[in-house]
């Protein structure tokens, strides 16, 4: 009996062995040697997260939980710059990449930010297809930052049952730990404890209800909500935020944009003021002459709207504007960033088969002062330029970085804040959807981004709902392009997010039905 047991409990073993060693050769084979080197989840470097956490509690993040990531891109600047982020492979030698997919499916994830060491935040349901049954969202969901363990989780909207329009919402941290999300016609506040809805307010817009998306929520510097909508065509039943240029009459058949400046607490709205254009891409917000400044760049036009915290009221800068912020050919600018005395915007945020996209930059003193450099050319080979992910700005290096997905290019510039006069600092070819983001010191940045694999056609880059091509995360020197690492391919970045940082070293790769948790680290001999 008991040689029968050990002859059985032997051959399920090796059986066992089999069955794990044809998993990583699949996965290996697969091109996914990043999850077989990993074999588990990735708890991060612990000896960073204290240093981490407490760079972060140095930084000045007004209106913001003071994290490591605590605001849908970093800031009210919208500058995507993370400094106490930490890359922890090496800077002058090979580096590895591990991974590992977070537990759970999380449909149409778009952002993750931290609050507290080991917590993760995700916003999802942002990506319906355009026409057919919607995946029900947007909704919030808190993960343990490591395994991907759903702790709970907030649906918000059910375009099936309401019939409303289902955009992106964006993910922001309060300093109490608490979330304000807007969506549709709607604002709401969440636990960030249990995910319980906290408050709720309708939200009144110029635009008819069907067409109207509160999705750009920024918090000024006094801690008021500033919140804006992108508009659709209507009547219209496509879903998605591309219905803000795909109904019927495109984006100049649609309804201006309304702002709201809202208390945090009460959500009492303050004011409100209309623009007369659609702002389609998210606003950002800048002190300049001590004066705050809400800055939004729309189909024709480039917007200033002043937010006074002591009247509280909004108004409409008539002596800041500018209508030839854009070269007869191109399209909206993406959401804008403040480099010194100057306002930059990429341009081409929505697609044009007339004119290479640029980089922008708007004085803040007088907005007949304009320069613009065009970082891949004004050359299309594609016949096409699309460049909906904003630049991130390095602020301390005078550094913008750039990504145009259909003319498959990645590139910094520099900008002389003196003059005003662009130079291009580098250019890389890579076909990209997402959001470059920035992480590091001044003296030893790093870019993240990704990049399309190979072969991947423009039509494949536009279709935005469940794409059908492979990506890879990639890491940057900033200053030079430089590939300090990359992963390997995976299912395509969801639409228009960024590789999110985390603590501990740690990157998010947010894909239609997940996320994916990395880790570069220095290269080592592999045991033989």
């Amino acid at each position: 009996m008991f040689m029968c047991y050990f002859a059985d409990w032997r051959y399920r073993a090796f059986l066992a062995a089999l069955a794990f060693s044809a998993t990583l050769a699949e996965a290996e084979g697969n091109g996914l040697a990043n999850l077989a080197a990993a074999n588990g989840p990735l708890p991060g470097d612990l000896s960073r997260i204290q240093a981490e956490w407490d760079c972060a509690q140095q930084r000045a993040t007004p209106g913001y939980f003071k994290s490591i990531n605590g605001a849908e891109v970093s800031d009210a600047r919208r500058s995507q710059q993370y400094t106490c982020a930490s890359f922890l492979g090496a800077m002058d030698g090979p580096n590895d990449v591990y991974a590992y997919r977070l537990d759970g499916e999380y449909q149409g994830v778009l952002f993750a930010n931290n609050r507290y060491p080991g917590e993760l935040y995700i916003t999802g349901g942002n990506n319906p297809p355009a026409k057919g049954v919607v995946p029900p969202g947007p909704y919030v969901a808190k993960l343990d930052a490591t395994t991907g363990t759903q702790i709970w989780r907030t649906y918000l909207e059910n375009g099936n049952v309401s019939g409303a329009w289902v955009g992106a919402a964006n993910l922001n941290i309060l300093p109490d730990g608490n979330i304000p999300i807007a969506f549709g016609n709607h604002l709401v506040k969440l636990d960030g404890d249990t995910g319980r809805i906290l408050k709720h307010i309708d939200l009144p817009a110029d635009a008819p209800a069907e067409g109207s998306n509160f999705k750009h929520l920024t918090i000024a510097p006094d801690g008021t909500l500033i919140i804006k909508n992108q508009t659709r065509a209507t009547p219209c039943d496509i879903q998605g935020t591309l219905a803000a240029f795909q109904c019927p009459g495109g984006a100049a058949a649609s309804p201006g944009s309304t702002i709201h400046a809202i208390n945090p607490d009460s959500f009492e709205i303050y004011d409100s003021v209309s623009l007369p254009e659609n702002a389609v891409t998210p606003h950002s917000i800048a002190e300049f002459d001590d004066t705050i400044m809400i800055y939004a760049p729309a189909i024709k036009t480039f917007f200033r709207v002043i937010w006074d915290p002591v009247s509280k009221t909004l108004k409409r800068d008539e002596n800041w504007l500018t209508d030839s912020y854009l070269e007869p050919g191109q399209t909206s600018g993406d959401a804008p960033g403040i480099l010194g005395d100057w306002i930059v915007v990429q341009v081409n945020g929505l697609p044009t088969t007339k004119t290479a996209s640029s980089i922008v930059a708007i004085s803040q003193h007088d907005s007949s002062t304009i320069t613009r450099v065009y970082p891949f050319g004004t050359d299309l080979p594609t016949g096409m330029s699309w460049a909906p992910p904003k630049a991130a700005v390095d602020s301390d290096n005078s550094m913008l970085f750039s990504a145009d997905q259909n003319m498959m290019k990645i590139g910094a510039v520099k900008l002389d804040q003196a003059t005003g006069a662009f130079s291009t600092v580098w250019a890389i070819d890579g076909a990209t959807t997402a959001l470059q983001a920035l992480y590091g010191p001044p003296e030893a940045r790093v870019l993240g981004t990704a990049r399309a694999e190979p072969g991947t056609t423009v039509q494949q880059l536009n279709q935005t709902a469940n794409p059908q091509y492979k990506q890879q995360a990639l890491w940057l020197e900033a200053a030079t392009g430089r590939v300090l690492a990359e992963s390997d391919f995976f299912e395509a970045m969801n639409f228009n997010t960024l590789l999110s940082p985390g603590y501990g070293g740690r990157f998010y790769y947010m894909w239609d039905k997940g996320l994916i948790a990395l880790q570069p680290m220095p290269q080592r001999d592999k045991p033989q």
